[in-house]
């Protein structure tokens, strides 16, 4: 297969890996908060859920390696500390998701029934799919993201380049860091590191390609995707802002199926209701899979502990499967916002020239990055009073980016301080 036939396969990959269905329901509820200043949540939210994730998978490319490893230059500990706790955030909030969507979305509107049954038999029905991987979803999956592609250029060019009224004042303080931080919801950024060796293997294991040509074919991939990304994002994000003056909704997946009724109709919007919601249980049931993959891993390969997690997995999935999407959102802020940061500097460190990042940046960074993002993690459970008093020394820290500035000082100071090192040392000899 030549380069550019396997680079169009490998972004359309890509983008099915970070198109996930829960994602549809963030940008337009984003857009329509935003109203008038859409374009500045619309940056911030490339930032961490095209640009970050795509990043990852740069990493991966030139790490050639497994998760283990990508976190594996701060200390093998960290290394599997982090990935289970990052394995552990993904079967606990972004797997449970797919549920409470496809109930909003698919069941609720049309059937009599409650929200926990519906996450009863979703999860087992994944829990099936799980212990027989059956290769159905693999199949079903790449008919899945084209038709739902299609029917959001649809909602978004009939939405757009329609008859618009004035746009809201945005509620946000600071647009660009609300996009950012709605951005982390997307999951994208942890799904690049859970999964994003997945491409880098496929394409070893073709043995076609040379690790050059791989790393190219990746970051073309990369781009192509990130800029299909980025138009999907960026029209939802305007189609909201531009309903943001005579709608009133309170709820993310009704403002999507109200925007899709009015472009598209009842039938189109019900066509639409269940392509996401099997797009959702490919979602779950890929994650409950990597998963348990990651702890059958950690036992020497145990079938037992493989079951035993994807079980538990499934259980889990119940228990916060069945309550609605704006609350999963809003118990995820806590984990997302101390994992984030740790996330976002590993994938930037794994992306960057090896020379600027040796293995004393990474620990300093690293360790920069979780000290200044615990703040905002505490703010869910501290007092106001407390954390207020912490952040005001902080800056950024009012919009949740505390950590930004000392990890770039941190970095920037440690290989200015290496570099001079070197030079002495070069002199003396």
């Amino acid at each position: 297969m030549n380069n550019s036939k396997q680079t169009f396969i490998t972004a359309f990959a890509l983008f099915s890996l970070f198109f996930g269905a829960g994602n549809l329901i963030l940008p337009p509820f984003l857009g329509y908060n935003a109203g008038e200043s859409w374009i500045w949540v619309t940056l911030g939210f490339a930032v961490s859920a095209v640009i970050i994730p795509i990043l990852a998978i740069y990493g991966y490319a030139r790490l050639q390696g497994t998760m283990l490893d990508f976190a594996n230059k701060v200390s093998p500990v960290f290394a599997i500390i982090y990935s289970v706790l990052v394995y552990a955030i993904s079967i606990s909030l972004p797997s449970p998701r797919t549920a409470s969507v496809t109930y909003e979305m698919a069941i609720q509107p049309y059937f009599d029934i409650s929200s926990l049954w519906v996450s009863v038999i979703y999860f087992l029905l994944v829990l099936v799919f799980v212990l027989n991987r059956s290769k159905i979803l693999n199949l079903v999956g790449k008919f899945l993201t084209p038709l739902i592609i299609i029917i959001l250029l649809c909602i978004i060019g009939i939405g757009v380049f329609g008859e618009t009224e004035t746009l809201r004042t945005s509620i946000f303080e600071n647009s660009f860091t609300e996009g950012i931080l709605e951005g982390y919801q997307t999951f994208d950024a942890i799904g690049g590191v859970v999964v994003g060796g997945v491409i880098v293997i496929s394409l070893t294991l073709q043995g076609t390609h040379t690790y050059i040509e791989r790393k190219s074919i990746i970051a073309k991939a990369g781009l192509i995707a990130g800029l299909g990304l980025f138009i999907i994002y960026g029209g939802l994000i305007a189609l909201g802002a531009m309903n943001s003056g005579t709608l009133n909704v309170e709820n993310r997946t009704e403002f999507l199926t109200l925007l899709s009724t009015a472009s598209l109709g009842a039938i189109g919007t019900s066509f639409l209701a269940v392509l996401v919601a099997l797009a959702c249980f490919t979602t779950a049931v890929g994650v409950v899979t990597g998963t348990s993959d990651f702890v059958k891993g950690l036992f020497s390969n145990s079938q037992l502990a493989y079951k035993i997690t994807a079980i538990l997995g499934c259980i889990i999935g119940v228990a916060v499967g069945q309550f609605n999407v704006g609350f999963i959102i809003d118990i995820a802020l806590p984990a997302l916002m101390f994992i984030y940061p740790i996330t976002i500097v590993l994938i930037l460190l794994n992306a960057i020239p090896k020379e600027y990042a040796t293995k004393k940046v990474f620990q300093l960074v690293t360790l920069t990055a979780f000290v200044f993002s615990i703040p905002d993690f505490l703010q869910f459970f501290a007092s106001e009073a407390f954390v207020t008093s912490i952040k005001s020394y902080i800056p950024l820290s009012k919009f949740s980016m505390g950590w930004v500035l000392p990890v770039i000082l941190v970095f920037v100071l440690i290989n200015l301080f290496s570099k001079r090192n070197k030079k002495s040392d070069l002199k003396i000899n």
